[in-house]
């Protein structure tokens, strides 16, 4: 090896070096981080649900105030529920899906079953929400594509307006699929529109909390799509709708 090839390996084991501990710091950051915001979102419905009970325990509320205490404890016992199983969601998907196979997944059936689930939702929020398109099957995990669907409807239905609307879409075409979901509910500011799939992110935290948001929803999406290879695309206008495209392209198999 002559001179200037020794002096240019080690040039690039020192780049590589370098990469690796900056890959290292970043990955690290983001832990301290995303531990930091689970304690304080897990924090506040516990001092909630701890101070509700503690006067109920107490003798302090009077009998006809116990039954509004009883369902803010019950309320927000469900938003620690809710906020745990989509850290669970989250931390399955940063594992890899190793213990899950991918197969062969209609997503227009996938779909339907999500729409199904969340009938009863967007009913009590006086909110339609429809599915068209047609079958469209691509390779993938199932319970992650039914996720993605999920998470984007259930959005759609908590940051809507009563007489509101969601619409799902499914388009099959010979190389791809292509998932459309549309609202015409509050919309999200430019601003913050590159923001909104980051965790824990909210574009209003007062709202969210009145809905039982997490902030992990549209993250859950992001990774679930990018296992699946899924380009997602957003337009959104306050006051007027958003509309995110998540397109798969077909053929890709572990």
């Amino acid at each position: 090896m002559t001179k200037k090839n020794i002096i240019y390996d080690r040039l690039s084991r020192k780049i590589a070096s370098e990469e690796r501990g900056k890959a290292q710091r970043e990955a690290e950051r983001m832990r301290q981080e995303f531990t930091a915001n689970v304690s304080h979102e897990l924090k506040t419905p516990l001092q909630s649900i701890s101070g509700y009970a503690e006067l109920l325990k107490s003798g302090m509320v009077k009998e006809e105030d116990v039954q509004q205490f009883s369902e803010r404890i019950y309320s927000e016992a469900q938003r620690m529920i809710t906020l745990v199983n989509d850290i669970l969601e989250l931390s399955h998907l940063d594992e890899g899906m190793e213990d899950m196979v991918r197969e062969d997944v209609d997503l227009y059936r996938v779909a339907a079953s999500a729409v199904e689930s969340l009938e009863e939702e967007a009913e009590a929020a006086d909110v339609s929400l429809q599915l068209t398109g047609e079958n469209s099957v691509i390779n993938g995990y199932g319970q992650m594509l039914s996720l993605i669907v999920y998470n984007l409807c259930e959005n759609g239905i908590k940051y809507n307006n009563p007489h509101g609307s969601v619409k799902v879409d499914i388009n099959d075409f010979e190389d791809r699929t292509v998932l459309t979901v549309n609202d015409n509910g509050i919309g999200i500011p430019l601003d913050q529109q590159e923001r909104v799939f980051e965790r824990f992110y909210r574009v209003d935290k007062s709202h969210s909390k009145e809905v039982g948001g997490t902030g992990l929803g549209l993250s859950i999406v992001k990774h679930a799509a990018a296992i699946h290879n899924g380009e997602i695309h957003l337009v959104s206008v306050p006051k007027y709708g958003t509309t995110i495209t998540i397109t798969f392209p077909k053929g890709m198999k572990a």
